[in-house]
């Protein structure tokens, strides 16, 4: 993955100056703690989709309304944006905590991921233990 495309990606985030330092980091964790259970033999490409796409991060509207506190409506504006630039239109249904908080988790995933100068490296390439376990050193540092 180029740095263009980590620039766009990350821009999300800071444009919207999300306070949400709390919520990125628990993302984050989720991301390390998938990790622990290995996804060998997955390209460097999909690991961001069986991370943070085939299963949810969050269930249960309280918890998700919890977990988006006080930033929900700038998550919104960010997934609305993201949505459009990337997909050419919005497709999250924002009546819907859970599907806001899933979403918020599927694109900081993709920023965190973007992290990994080895996963980058790897992007078209099948991904071994010993791969899986530099990404997890990497993003932990992030």
């Amino acid at each position: 993955m180029d740095n263009l495309k980590k620039g766009i990606n990350k821009m999300y985030t800071q444009r919207h100056n999300i306070e949400s330092e709390q919520q990125r980091e628990i993302v984050r964790q989720d991301i390390l703690d998938k990790l622990n259970n290995g996804y060998v033999d997955t390209y460097g490409c999909d690991l961001h989709h069986e991370l943070c796409n085939k299963d949810y991060f969050i269930i249960g509207t309280y918890k998700a309304k919890k977990f988006l506190g006080a930033a929900t409506f700038e998550i919104i504006e960010m997934i609305k944006e993201y949505e459009q630039n990337n997909f050419g239109e919005v497709s999250t249904d924002f009546s819907n905590a859970e599907k806001v908080a899933n979403m918020f988790a599927y694109i900081i995933g993709q920023e965190i991921l973007n992290e990994s100068n080895h996963l980058n490296k790897l992007w078209n390439d099948f991904l071994n233990e010993e791969d899986i376990k530099t990404i997890r050193k990497e993003l932990k540092n992030v």
